[in-house]
């Protein structure tokens, strides 16, 4: 017997086969890729399905040998299953970039470890924090909306509670979404952005502003808040945006060195001896006071004991009378004011007034840093190419010299390769210990 379809027939025929064919792909891929808050391990031939098959996929690429990437791991695997069970699941994924070469130079692995979000299949570098509480947060922000829209006291208490504390928050009290939504895809990896439209005066008694439209910055990390009333246009809104994603006196560390390489202000800088200590904390406090006051500088401050290296790039030594302030633009020199080379315990503020006076005025010195520029200082590592040619002069050295001393001497068994294990030890130490951005 001969079945005969019509049109409709055969495109209902169609329709019932194409779905069963994307019911049968979608449960292979959940078959094969299942979010159950386990690390993926990726290669060559499932890394394209696994970034095609999620949304959110987070990537560690590292290498076996580096120290860096043994530390990382128990940290992805404590945020893997929190991270699977967000509405937007982000999924934590690793690469074996020393062993899968191709997917290295894919993405340009450099360093060990490197970290990249893919967002819809979309690489972007991540350089957010490392343990598993403050990763979860991280990454968060990055399938949060641009701009979240608060309707009430509670939600506004609410989304600066989830937001956290890593980032600055922005909060646009009467403020049309549109005036900042630009601005809040702009800088999404690096802010909280929101508008509220209903809010009680026990709000803005909360955030200290007293007039509608306002835009509201918050550091909850460093108790900071400060408030714009305008104009709201985007060259002005940018401005304070910008000024407002660091505190008003920046700890120098390797991640805020990251966060200055795109501020274009010039830093003062205050070299201390230890930022813990009682003296230094109301220091910090006048830097604060200065900073407020002068939002066309970037004032920032680093302790010799928390980070000496750097310090020593900016001539102090022993012998160098502390604190003491500069002005650095990120480059290989940096500048003294004549008559401020350092800040005496009694009455700081008037010293920091009288520095920043005579830079202003131009009563400067140059000097040459002795170490590396803001960016060398953010870009340096050892790469995958350099380990392997520092391991291949290594070899040729060691080569050399067991020859030289067969010349010598005869050949001495066993020696040569006690020196070899002892050499690249060495170099890997420095290599793990080795300041920047990639880290091994």
């Amino acid at each position: 017997m001969v079945v005969k379809y019509d049109s409709k027939s055969k495109m209902r025929h169609l329709l019932v086969v194409v779905s069963i064919l994307c019911l049968q792909t979608t449960v292979f891929s959940e078959r094969q890729f299942s979010i159950d808050g386990k690390v993926l391990e990726l290669d060559d031939s499932n890394f394209d399905s696994v970034i095609s098959s999620f949304d959110f996929v987070f990537v560690d690429f590292y290498a076996p040998w580096c120290g860096h990437c043994k530390r990382l791991s128990p940290e992805l695997d404590a945020a893997a299953p929190i991270l699977a069970g967000l509405k937007q699941p982000v999924v934590i994924a690793k690469v074996n970039a020393d062993k899968f070469t191709r997917l290295a130079s894919t993405y340009d692995i450099d360093g060990f470890p490197t970290l990249k979000i893919f967002m819809h299949g979309i690489p972007v570098d991540y350089y957010g924090p490392r343990k598993a509480d403050l990763l979860v947060r991280y990454l968060k922000k990055f399938i949060a909306a641009d701009v979240a829209i608060l309707g009430s006291d509670s939600a506004i208490i609410d989304f600066v509670e989830e937001a956290g504390t890593y980032f600055p928050i922005y909060i646009g009290f009467g403020l049309n979404e549109t005036l900042i939504s630009k601005l809040a895809i702009k800088y999404k990896k690096r802010a909280w952005f929101s508008v509220a439209n209903d809010f009680s005066e026990d709000v803005m008694v909360r955030y200290d502003f007293d007039k509608v439209p306002a835009l509201v910055s918050l550091r909850p990390s460093y108790n900071e808040r400060s408030v714009f009333y305008g104009p709201f246009e985007e060259e002005f809104l940018e401005e304070f945006i910008k000024q407002n994603l660091l505190p008003l006196a920046v700890p120098i560390n390797h991640e805020t060195l990251k966060m200055l390489k795109d501020d274009e202000r010039k830093i003062v800088l205050t070299i201390i001896e230890d930022e813990v200590e009682e003296k230094s904390h109301k220091l910090i406090k006048l830097l604060k006071a200065a900073a407020s006051a002068n939002r066309g500088l970037v004032f920032g401050y680093v302790g010799v004991k928390q980070w000496e290296d750097f310090t020593y790039t900016f001539g102090v030594s022993k012998k160098t009378k502390l604190p003491k302030m500069i002005v650095w633009d990120g480059n290989e020199e940096y500048i003294l004011v004549i008559g401020s080379e350092s800040i005496d315990e009694e009455d700081q503020g008037s010293q920091i007034s009288r520095f920043l006076e005579g830079y202003r005025e131009g009563r400067t010195e140059v000097k040459s840093v002795s170490g590396p520029s803001l960016m060398g200082y953010i870009n340096s590592l050892i790469g995958i190419g350099t380990v392997y040619i520092i391991v291949f002069l290594v070899a040729i050295l060691m080569l050399i010299r067991s020859i030289k001393d067969g010349d010598d001497e005869g050949v001495r068994v066993g020696s040569g390769e006690k020196v070899d294990d002892h050499a690249e030890s060495s170099a890997a130490e420095r290599n793990e210990y080795r300041s920047g951005d990639k880290e091994d």
